[in-house]
């Protein structure tokens, strides 16, 4: 199995698990905080889809500076957050299709303008900088999954809601 065939897997299996959650919600839930310090459930959603869409960046560019290329995505529906869900593992999905297998190991660097805040191999900034930072962000929505009474699904087996 080549880098790419066994990524593709990871990728499809953690966008359904992203998709389980997004299933749960409703509009009216965007705007919850648990905390004046916290990010609302919309802002943290939305930055749990656009980390599932920068896969395609990170394998075309080089370099991500987080002062020039970052741009929030703050979705106001559930609908959008679907949308954009599906549209970027499309879009993941073409590039990874046309991605040379000799280049998994490129160096990819991110920064703010000239302050390196990391360089890494592309398989590694998909595995570190992207899946698992979505992997710990998503593990915060079932969180607030949770206050709102809201059943929270297994994403790796049976969460306690679904068990019987």
């Amino acid at each position: 199995m080549s880098i790419k065939d066994g990524f593709l897997v990871e990728m499809e299996r953690e966008t359904n698990s992203t998709r389980r959650i997004l299933d749960r919600l409703k509009d009216e839930d965007l705007s919850f905080r648990p905390h004046e310090k916290s990010m609302s459930l919309g802002a943290l959603a939305g930055h749990v889809v656009e980390l599932h869409n920068w896969v395609s960046d990170a394998l075309t560019k080089n370099d991500f500076n987080l002062a020039t290329d970052y741009k929030p995505f703050r979705p106001s529906t559930v609908a959008e957050l679907k949308e954009a869900l599906d549209s970027g593992y499309k879009k993941n999905e073409q590039t990874l299709d046309a991605f040379p297998e000799e280049e998994w190991f490129n160096q990819w660097t991110m920064r703010v303008d000239s302050y390196v805040i990391g360089e890494m191999p592309k398989i590694a900034a998909l595995r570190y900088v992207i899946n698992n930072h979505l992997i710990h962000h998503r593990g915060q929505l079932t969180v607030y999954l949770r206050l709102l009474d809201i059943p929270v699904p297994g994403l790796y087996g049976p969460s306690a809601d679904e068990q019987k």
